[in-house]
């Protein structure tokens, strides 16, 4: 079973939720995402797609549908388009109903405590 605790104090989460890939919303944040991926490596940021209809995943690799409604139930996702940012700490910190720029969600990321610390250090 797929336990979100474990990533806990080590990476941060954005889920993404969608009734399926076919979901115009989902296809325009997937578009905006793509070549992003040295951004989200270096913030630590993990990508959760989570559909109603299809697999869902988590940084590619398939989840079952049970631990995708234990993920919808914790953060109270529906089954419309919704992108939640998960930080290390367990809780969500930002939450759309629309597609995002990624700039956005990284600059959001920057200014936290926590990745300050992080950028200090490296």
């Amino acid at each position: 079973m797929l336990n979100l605790q474990s990533y806990q104090w080590k990476n941060r989460l954005l889920l993404v939720s969608a009734s399926s890939e076919n979901t115009p919303e989902y296809q325009q944040q997937m578009q905006l995402f793509s070549n992003q991926t040295a951004e989200f490596a270096d913030r630590d940021l993990l990508l959760i797609e989570l559909f109603a209809n299809g697999t869902s995943r988590i940084n590619g690799d398939p989840i079952n549908p049970e631990e995708v409604t234990q993920i919808k139930q914790q953060f109270n996702i529906g089954d419309d388009f919704s992108l939640i940012l998960v930080g290390k700490d367990g809780t969500a910190k930002r939450r759309e109903t629309t597609p995002v720029k990624p700039t956005a969600i990284f600059q959001q990321i920057d200014a936290m405590p926590m990745r300050q610390q992080e950028m200090r250090s490296q």
